[in-house]
């Protein structure tokens, strides 16, 4: 590691046009160091604010936009310190810095904790006047109305109090699980497909998998399992007491359930759940189609799960470089019109991007900004297909983040988890349909059609997997059921079969799954993956097929924000998300390719 370290350039010494340009947001760390003392002087104001509320609409409205406003500059702030952190993680400076930035973002939060409960101590009739009253309050009627939503699951002020100052108490178990998890498991040390001596651990782990030695994959299935299975008995209490606190909150709060609950923030029907769950199973033939492909190139007697991420058709046969990629994401993403493109060539052009791995720089890809800074993109390019596919999913969400925010008033330019994934995939789709149309080699064509399976296999499939154990797990907690780890494991074990379906052989070991994934303690989480990759190829097959009304649709979503919820945003562009019919699509396109893989496989054979 030392030696692959030392090759790594150091910060300074990466070509600048291969770097983001910062300065966009803060000329400088001076400029930040002004801004941050000048935030933290208006902050001292919010107690002038506080329980003026009820005093007319004028004291409501100068409240409101001075609780935006720290928020908004709050943003800019976090933004410019978290990354400047991450383009250089040992550098001291920039640690410091955002430490200090994590903390006024704290003190920020803070400071306005109170705007909301205020809001909603007013009455209906109260509200209503402010807004007639007052015509600049219009602007935010839909931001008001999102609250007031919620007020018959506000409890008292007191009340309230109580359950905010016991928050630590209740995310005790989840903090239990991150630190066993995370820190305190000793994983063995085994052997790699060059024979040398390795630690596992999770990222190691996940390496090996995709080794193309079944023996090394195998080892290190079964080590981790048997660290897992050791610990299954504090596992099962970390998890059970995390659901029953999710179903705790719901009971106190007047939700019929944890799932309505949590769904309720973003004003999802629970439908939309049962409804994923329900097209999924239906078609779960297709997923144990595609698993009965895999045993067969992988050329096995018995698939087992730790096959699963193995490659089963070797290298890549597409490489780009970083400036070969820039020309084939402009040229796949055509489709997506002229004012979708030039944010795209503004965003190579004006170096929104940090493109190469630097020594100290953050590992992986993602898209981030705030409402006043451009939507910046981390990379750590490599050149390779699968990071031709990351620049236009990050792509995506960029220019997603672009649109809503010239769009959109700041009260209403971010949006929800709900949407965001929706934009990245439907670049991904449209690359996918770009190389499909225009690559005719039987080798780059299986490989392409794989890698999209197999995301469409770890997104719709894995991911609703999850998420209907998170639903029986809450739903058996609520009956009074026992989360005990035998109970959880014979449950988890039997689904796994289901989803996977007879090729598999089954593993005792992948009945433990349950106790090492972190998202079964995000809180109904999990199924927007799926919804959201599903939307998007109906939207991009949309796109494709029915031209510029299609586009225009789906640029209305990119440019709606928070105006709407969410479900509304969606059917404006052509997607009714409460209906079954898109993931029923996504099904068909699924199976399309899976038809064409295998036919291509016979060719090859």
């Amino acid at each position: 590691m030392d030696t692959m370290a030392k090759q790594l350039p150091k910060r300074q010494e990466v070509s600048v046009e291969l770097t983001w340009d910062l300065t966009k947001i803060f000329a400088d760390d001076a400029a930040f160091d002004t801004a941050y003392a000048a935030l933290s002087e208006e902050l001292t104001k919010a107690p002038t604010f506080q329980g003026t509320l009820e005093q007319g609409a004028a004291a409501f409205l100068a409240a409101l936009t001075y609780m935006l406003d720290v928020s908004q500059k709050m943003e800019k702030l976090y933004v410019y310190a978290h990354l400047k952190n991450d383009q250089d993680t040992a550098d001291a400076a920039y640690q410091g810095m955002y430490a200090r930035a994590s903390a006024l973002a704290a003190q920020t939060g803070e400071a306005v904790a109170w705007f909301e409960p205020e809001v909603l101590s007013l009455s209906d009739e109260q509200l209503a006047a402010y807004f007639n009253e007052e015509p600049a309050l219009d602007l935010y009627r839909h931001f008001i109305t999102q609250m007031v939503d919620n007020r018959p699951h506000v409890l008292s002020a007191e009340q309230e109090a109580l359950l905010a100052g016991a928050g630590e108490v209740f995310g005790a178990s989840s903090r239990t699980f991150s630190i066993l998890n995370n820190a305190d498991l000793k994983f063995p040390v085994v052997e790699d497909e060059n024979g040398e001596k390795v630690q596992l651990s999770h990222g190691v782990y996940g390496q090996l998998l995709e080794s193309t030695n079944r023996e090394v994959r195998e080892v290190a299935f079964k080590e981790l399992y048997k660290v897992y299975q050791q610990f299954q008995n504090t596992f099962a209490s970390t998890l059970g007491s995390h659901v029953k606190y999710h179903n705790y909150n719901a009971k106190v709060r007047h939700y019929a359930s944890a799932r309505e609950a949590a769904l309720s923030n973003n004003h999802i029907p629970e439908s939309v759940y049962d409804t994923l769950l329900q097209v999924v199973n239906d078609h779960l033939p297709l997923l144990h189609r595609y698993v009965a492909l895999r045993k067969r190139l992988l050329a096995v007697d018995e698939l087992h799960m730790y096959d699963m991420y193995t490659p089963v058709l070797g290298e890549a046969p597409l490489r780009y470089t970083y400036e070969e990629a820039k020309a084939k994401a402009v040229e796949a993403l055509q489709p997506m019109g002229p004012e979708y493109l030039a944010v795209v060539e503004a965003a190579f052009a004006d170096r929104w991007i940090d493109v190469v791995e630097n020594q100290g720089k953050r590992s992986g890809a993602y898209s981030s900004g705030s409402y006043d800074t451009l939507p910046y993109i981390l990379m750590n390019w490599g050149d390779r297909l699968d990071q031709l596919f990351t620049l236009v999913h990050e792509m995506g969400h960029s220019v997603h983040s672009f649109f809503t925010r010239s769009s959109q008033p700041y009260v209403y330019g971010d949006y929800s988890i709900f949407l965001a994934e929706i934009a990245s995939t439907t670049n991904e789709n449209i690359l996918t349909e770009h190389l499909l149309a225009t690559e005719t080699d039987p080798k780059v064509r299986a490989y392409i059609l794989n890698h999209y399976l197999d995301g469409f296999k770890g997104t719709i499939f894995r991911q609703t997997q999850f998420a209907e154990f998170e639903h029986f797990i809450h739903t058996e907690d609520a009956k009074g059921t026992p989360l005990t780890a035998e109970f959880l494991s014979n449950y988890y074990g039997d689904l796994n079969s289901k989803y996977y379906g007879p090729d598999v052989a089954k593993d005792p070991e992948i009945a433990y799954e349950w106790s090492r994934i972190p998202h079964f303690y995000y809180n109904y989480y999990v199924y927007q993956y799926a919804t959201g990759f599903s939307a998007a190829s109906a939207l991009s097959a949309k796109i494709l097929t029915e031209g510029p009304e299609a586009l225009e649709r789906y640029l209305a979503y990119l440019k709606a924000g928070n105006s709407d919820y969410p479900i509304e945003v969606m059917k404006k562009a052509g997607v009714d998300m409460t209906q079954p019919a898109y993931i029923e699509d996504a099904m068909k396109i699924f199976e399309q390719r899976l038809t064409e893989l295998e036919e291509l496989v016979d060719q090859l054979a």
